[in-house]
């Protein structure tokens, strides 16, 4: 069994009844919605035409945000209804990155995730949901999509069908008779700060692509004239996560690194103060996921509910894993005077888990384009040798360590700076997936994100702690220029991680 829809445009009025009897069903908060009414206009005064389409969760049989959901609090249930518990949700909104449709938002009363559930709780009464039940023209058909005899397998058997985004394999069972072509693609529509009925505040949506929308209405493409709010779900926490987390996974990876080149011999930089900078920067990089949950007091569901083929689950055991590997590393050179083979490797294989399993995070939120790169390991990787090496600098000039030490640390901060920029640049000029994470990406090359790329990450960050390194390995001028470079490094990989954040969510999914 599985249930799916089929909505014929056909037959819909665009009367909002769907969505109003969805609200009253499910007292669905005012500003969020189960299902939702998109208009849009074609043409101009007076040749002009409007569409409408009705939007909702697709209840996809292969649906991402139950892959990516890191406490099973979303779930398919034997009829093939996407259901969720609400009970087990901590608010990561990890599964509204997940959904390429827009369908998940999360309910300011419980601060937590919610979704249309076919109401489930009906249909376990033999009843129909509640939308069908009042669409007055009987545009929205439901039934079991194996059953050769029900309305709504065979009207999908001997019509044309047409559904959102079928290259994202989801296998979506939502299916759409008579839609106009342009609704299912958000990409091809032109937005805009007002509506027939209401104005939308900047970011109300959640991107940034006024240069963009302002060719595309110069070059007549569709106008989107009522919709409703899809905020960006991630903001300032998690970029600032991804920093702490390069932090306290680098030094560990570069003090390993130091002790393979055989400058052992510093004791106080390697030894004492590397393992306890990853072990502090190792918890705020914890605070920062926990505070960043709408629910943080269920946070310890990442434990106790765990969905381990979620990378949110995944990385919060590596990360619990590097921890402990931090505090054995510094334990052992307080009795020993020196970290042990024993747990320096580990602990630096768990450095470059901490620092790459963002990558795999991200690559799970399937409606983020951008975040499909498989570049992004390997940027993330670079970019916490970087901070490593940018904060071992830095304690090294505190610490009055050996010239030699710093050079080696320079040496390496500036050859992975170089391929950090490599991968970066790599990332955003080479083929893209899709229409989506080039428009994302053409965000950071050329639109409104271009001036905080180039200066910030790319000059700030990259271009000029390059120069400055080379400068001084050049003359001989080691520990001034380095703490500069070393601050200047710091700051890009912030600043990139901000605007990757940002870019990223920046593209309509709906």
């Amino acid at each position: 069994m599985r249930y799916g829809f089929v909505i014929d445009q056909n037959r819909c009025i665009g009367c909002h009844a769907c969505t109003v009897a969805c609200k009253e069903e499910h007292n669905v908060p005012i500003g969020v919605f189960r299902t939702w009414v998109k208009y849009i206009e074609k043409g101009e005064f007076p040749d002009t035409s409007r569409h409408f389409g009705v939007l909702r969760c697709n209840h996809c049989d292969a649906a991402p945000c139950i892959e990516i959901c890191p406490t099973t609090s979303l779930y398919m249930r034997k009829d093939g209804i996407v259901d969720f518990d609400s009970e087990r949700c901590i608010g990561c909104k990890s599964c509204m990155q997940a959904c390429p449709y827009d369908a998940l938002y999360i309910d300011p009363n419980s601060n937590t995730a919610a979704k249309c559930n076919y109401c489930a709780h009906r249909v376990e009464l033999n009843l129909q949901p509640a939308c069908v039940i009042v669409c007055p023209t009987q545009a929205i058909i439901t039934g079991d999509l194996d059953d050769a005899q029900s309305n709504v397998s065979r009207i999908t058997a001997t019509q044309a069908m047409s559904a959102r985004k079928p290259y994202k394999n989801t296998e979506p069972k939502l299916f759409y008779a008579g839609i106009d072509a342009d609704l299912l693609q958000p990409t091809a529509l032109a937005h805009q700060e007002s509506n027939f009925w209401s104005d939308q505040q900047p970011g109300q949506r959640g991107y940034t692509l006024a240069t963009i929308e302002e060719v595309k209405r110069d070059a007549g493409a569709p106008r989107v004239v009522y919709d409703v709010a899809h905020p960006a779900p991630w903001g300032g926490k998690i970029a600032a996560n991804l920093w702490t987390k390069a932090i306290a996974a680098g030094v560990l990876i570069v003090a390993a690194m130091l002790l393979a080149l055989g400058t052992e011999n510093e004791r106080a930089l390697i030894a004492i103060s590397s393992p306890i900078v990853a072990m502090i920067f190792s918890g705020l990089t914890a605070l920062l996921l926990i505070f960043d949950l709408k629910r943080p007091d269920r946070f310890y569901y990442l434990l106790t509910k765990p969905n381990l083929r979620s990378w949110v689950v995944i990385g919060a055991y590596i990360l619990l894993a590097y921890g402990g590997l931090s505090f054995v590393w510094l334990f052992t050179s307080i009795l020993a005077g020196t970290p042990s083979g024993f747990i320096v490797y580990p602990a630096a294989a768990f450095g470059v888990g901490a620092a790459g399993y963002s990558a795999f995070l991200f690559a799970q939120g399937k409606g983020r384009d951008l975040w499909q790169s498989r570049l992004f390991v390997w940027q993330l990787l670079s970019q916490a040798i970087v901070a490593g090496a940018s904060v071992l600098i830095i304690l090294a000039a505190v610490e009055s360590c050996e010239p030699r030490t710093t050079r080696t640390l320079d040496e390496i901060l500036v050859l992975s700076l170089l391929v950090s920029l490599a991968i970066a640049l790599g990332e955003l000029f080479g083929e893209r997936i899709s229409e989506d994470a080039k428009l994302a990406a053409d965000l950071m090359i050329r639109g409104e994100l271009r001036w905080q790329f180039w200066l910030g990450a790319m000059g700030l960050g990259s271009v000029l702690p390059s120069a400055i390194l080379v400068a001084g390995l050049y003359t001989g001028v080691l520990t001034q220029p380095a703490v500069l470079a070393a601050v200047c490094a710091l700051a890009g990989i912030w600043i990139f991680e901000s605007i990757w954040i940002e870019a990223g969510q920046a593209v309509a999914l709906s």
